[in-house]
């Protein structure tokens, strides 16, 4: 095995992070590293990101790449103070920008927030190519759950980000700003031409029915087992499904932080007169 996986689950938040190295050279990336982040006091801690940082270091790794694989809802990027303290260049798909500009607008953020992705050190375009160590990494556009939605495949290991869950849990929600059930019944189309021995890692598991932790499988099982798309669903049932199930479901709790501080990187809001950083939530009266 010339490809090391290395896999953090961030249990507040259901949410897996990956450290990847190739042997041969000790370059590595991290894939969707998380803050934890207390919303009722508004505490933005460290101790998950200690964990990677432990785990770098004590296997003497270079970081040459923090990879989100789009602009979570679910946490808060660590890209930055991972940066600080480990190196490497922070990229993300160049569909960011249509994603901060949707939430400038949504939020009304000032005139600090950025929709060009200057924030990041490189958008990332399909089918596009970057080198760990001794292998290439390639950037697969993988629209639906948000339109900046991109995965990363190197060495048969496919890092999709939130396009599929496990195939117990199958895919994820299609009904933020920019999703579509049709373009993930697409993206995940694309993802079953890749050989059926691909491994699929995953970026949350919620555990369903109080299983064990699992975070990868293979293209042959999703297509054969996943409860959402496999290799017989036709994309109206996956369509009808999706958006069925979307209906039900209530927004993710950390949606409003994640998004002010993922769209920039990792970086906090600009600190006000007195000294603090704030996140906006915007209000809606309704009748009862």
């Amino acid at each position: 095995m010339s490809i090391v996986v290395k896999p953090f689950f961030h249990q507040p938040s259901s949410t897996l992070c990956y450290v990847i190295y190739c042997v041969h050279s000790k370059q590595a990336a991290i894939i969707d590293p998380a803050y934890d982040f207390d919303y009722a006091s508004g505490t933005v801690s460290t101790e998950f990101s200690q964990s990677i940082i432990q785990f770098v270091q004590t296997e003497q790794l270079q970081v040459e790449w923090i990879l989100e694989t789009h602009a979570h809802a679910e946490h808060l990027t660590s890209a930055q103070y991972l940066q600080a303290q480990l190196g490497g260049k922070i990229a993300i798909g160049s569909g960011i920008t249509k994603v901060q500009s949707t939430f400038k607008n949504i939020l009304n953020l000032a005139d600090y927030q950025d929709i060009e992705g200057l924030d990041f050190d490189l958008l990332l375009t399909a089918d596009e190519h970057i080198q760990l160590g001794n292998y290439p990494i390639k950037v697969i556009a993988s629209p639906g759950h948000t339109n900046d939605s991109i995965s990363y495949l190197i060495d048969g290991n496919l890092f999709v980000g939130d396009t599929l869950f496990m195939p117990d849990a199958g895919t994820a929600r299609c009904d933020f700003p920019g999703g579509s059930a049709a373009r993930l019944f697409d993206t995940v189309q694309k993802f079953y031409q890749l050989p059926d021995e691909t491994k699929v890692w995953v970026c949350h598991d919620y555990q369903p029915n109080g299983r064990e932790l699992r975070y990868v499988a293979n293209i042959a099982e999703h297509k054969q087992h996943n409860i959402h798309i496999n290799s017989a669903t036709t994309l109206a049932e996956f369509v009808t499904k999706r958006e069925s199930r979307d209906a039900t479901l209530g927004m993710p709790k950390l949606i409003y932080p994640s998004i002010q501080i993922n769209i920039r990187a990792g970086k906090m809001p600009p600190a006000e007169q007195n000294g603090t950083s704030y996140i906006k939530v915007p209000m809606k009266l309704t009748n009862q």
